[in-house]
């Protein structure tokens, strides 16, 4: 069986890769595939050495956001993982970034509901007050929320996913985990 390595921006993605991956009746460790956080899109060219066909000969799979979409497509190119859209390397992209995704997934009232059964909706409320950011949408808020305090996106990310209906997931997150077969 070959070694697959799943490549993450950060924390909050590689928890919401595993527990999606969880979810859909994959065991991550008995099918050989580990979820590997780099801290940060910049840091693509140095894991693809350590883990590609250069390296530990891994395959190699990724997640990455629309920003960082040209950092991970010249990696690759170096990296001697082909050419052509990312998706065809394995390497999927979220439109804004994981959370942005599962927002829209999940919509904002399944979003609220998991921030109440957290006991953190009075604080959120709060935070929509703020004279910053009072004005700004509630996907624009909620990201806010998710990104202003520390923990939030890595604490959030699994309970998201887990709110997600069964069998829905975003689009990005779902071509990776159906990548995980062979």
């Amino acid at each position: 069986m070959q070694t697959t390595t799943v490549l993450v921006e950060g924390e909050s993605d590689r928890l919401a890769v595993e527990a999606l991956a969880h979810r859909f009746g994959h065991d991550l460790t008995r099918q050989g595939i580990t979820v590997v956080e780099m801290g940060g899109a910049t840091n693509i060219g140095r894991f693809l050495a350590r883990y590609g066909p250069h390296g530990a000969g891994h395959r190699v799979l990724g997640l990455c956001d629309a920003g960082e979409e040209a950092i991970f497509a010249r990696a690759l190119d170096q990296a001697g993982l082909g050419t052509g859209p990312l998706p065809s390397r394995g390497f999927f992209v979220c439109h804004a970034d994981l959370e942005e995704e599962l927002l829209q997934c999940l919509g904002i009232d399944g979003v609220l509901k998991v921030i109440e059964d957290q006991g953190e909706l009075a604080s959120f409320r709060l935070l929509q007050r703020q004279p910053a950011l009072r004005e700004e949408s509630i996907v624009a808020q909620l990201r806010r929320f998710f990104g202003g305090r520390g923990g939030n996106k890595i604490r959030y990310a699994p309970l998201l996913v887990a709110a997600l209906p069964a069998g829905h997931a975003p689009p990005p997150l779902a071509s990776l985990i159906a990548a995980f077969a062979p």
